[in-house]
């Protein structure tokens, strides 16, 4: 995205990294090792080549470096015989962190949260993506004015005189992206007036909704082109899709849903984004169920899922303990990579399990299961109740009998007697058209 891409950026596509991991030893649910990979992926995600990996063991951070000064020496000079001209630290820095680590490795340094902005910001697609990524961009940028911000004249097309005698380029800078962020939030409200229209429009409309979720390359893109039949872009790369795509979808018993493939999530999601994206994600909660699709077949698969569920329930998708707003099927996905041990396993969970169905998207394996499950859950819990339709309502009759079971009906003085058994949300819909 260009907006992003400044010319004094310090780094371009091709660019040797060195990926540096502050590790607390807090983190009980990833090894280190793991986690400079899924660092490293992430740095492979916007094109750069990273040419080495480290961890140093941080008991406590430093205010000015966040690293002891032993541990940056060495990272310089790592920086230096590696010929690396970026250096990300996977972990949140500070503005004066940022700067002082930029002064000492003689590298332009980047931490997680600026990485994934960048991402995102290259892989938004739509008018909304872009938004919503520019705005999170402006959000952790304001406090971090040490370059040029004559980018954001230039997208807006001229500023004219930004103040009066004796305001410094700082204090200028600063009101520019205060109100550029007005003015994003100002569109993005918009935005999400037009997105809720849609949404009233698709409750009232006799279909359910499907919403695909899960960590970053888990395989929701595979298993979505695979039910769907459609070419949404399938990578094995992090953050392959940011933009939310729909398609119809035809289940056993439902002859059509709309299934949902929405942005990937992944440990320590930037607040900036996951604030700038509520108005996408609130299609997450308002969908009829969520497929949580994980990567069986990953090491840390029990700790993506953690991550996945953490992010639905801070937008309000589901609810903490017992209870959630919306059902949720688990897809284990990628069982064609496991061994035959591992294979043999998972499979045997699965089946002592009525919320998981164990697939790959890449074969096909699973998926009749899959949709078969989907639709018990979309249709569980239906009631049962006596409805009274004009025999000139043919639209009425046809509704009830492609999303309901019309056990029984009568008629009398032009009026059809119905017996019918449909899920509450259904009924709610039902209602709804009328």
């Amino acid at each position: 995205m260009s907006g992003f891409q400044r010319e004094d950026e310090g780094f371009a596509r091709g660019a040797k990294a060195i990926v540096a991991l502050p590790d607390r030893g807090d983190n009980d649910r990833r090894s280190a090792s793991a986690r400079l990979d899924e660092a490293a992926g992430l740095a492979e995600a916007i094109g750069v080549e990273v040419v080495e990996r480290i961890a140093y063991r941080v008991r406590q951070p430093k205010p000015a470096t966040l690293l002891g000064s032993g541990q940056v020496e060495a990272l310089a000079t790592a920086a230096r015989m590696a010929e690396a001209e970026l250096v990300i630290i996977d972990a949140a820095v500070t503005p004066i962190q940022q700067r002082n680590l930029e002064k000492a490795l003689s590298a332009k340094v980047i931490d997680r949260t600026g990485l994934i902005l960048e991402i995102f910001g290259e892989r938004a697609a739509t008018a909304e993506g872009r938004l919503q990524v520019e705005l999170a961009h402006l959000d952790y940028q304001q406090g971090r004015l040490v370059r040029s911000w004559t980018h954001l004249e230039r997208q807006r097309g001229g500023f004219g005189f930004l103040g009066g005698p004796g305001e410094t380029q700082i204090e200028a800078d600063r009101r520019m992206i205060r109100d550029r962020m007005a003015k994003l939030r100002r569109e993005l409200e918009q935005v999400s007036r037009t997105r809720g229209l849609h949404r009233h429009r698709r409750h009232k409309a006799p279909w359910p909704t499907i919403a695909l979720v899960g960590y970053t390359n888990a395989g929701k893109s595979t298993l979505f082109n695979r039910m769907t039949g459609a070419a949404v872009m399938a990578e094995d790369l992090l953050f392959a899709t940011l933009d939310p795509t729909m398609r119809q979808i035809a289940l056993p018993g439902l002859d059509k849903a709309i299934l949902s493939d929405t942005v990937g999530f992944v440990s320590d999601l930037p607040t900036q984004l996951v604030a700038a994206f509520r108005a996408t994600l609130e299609e997450v909660t308002a969908a009829d169920l969520i497929v949580h699709v994980r990567d069986i077949a990953h090491p840390d698969s029990d700790a993506q899922a953690a991550d996945v569920v953490h992010v639905l329930t801070e937008i309000g998708a589901i609810g903490e303990g017992e209870g959630t707003d919306v059902p949720v099927l688990e897809v284990w996905n990628k069982i064609d990579a496991l061994d035959a041990d591992g294979l043999e396993a998972v499979l045997g969970e699965a089946a002592r399990r009525d919320d998981v169905v164990a697939v790959s998207a890449l074969t096909g394996d699973g998926l009749e299961a899959l949709q078969r499950r989907m639709s018990d859950r979309l249709t569980s819990g239906s009631e049962r109740r006596q409805v009274e339709v004009a025999v000139t309502d043919g639209a009425a009759l046809a509704w009830l009998h492609r999303h309901g079971e019309v056990i029984g009906q009568s008629e009398a003085e032009g009026v059809l007697h119905l017996d019918v058994r449909m899920p509450p949300r259904d009924w709610a819909r039902f209602e709804a058209r009328e």
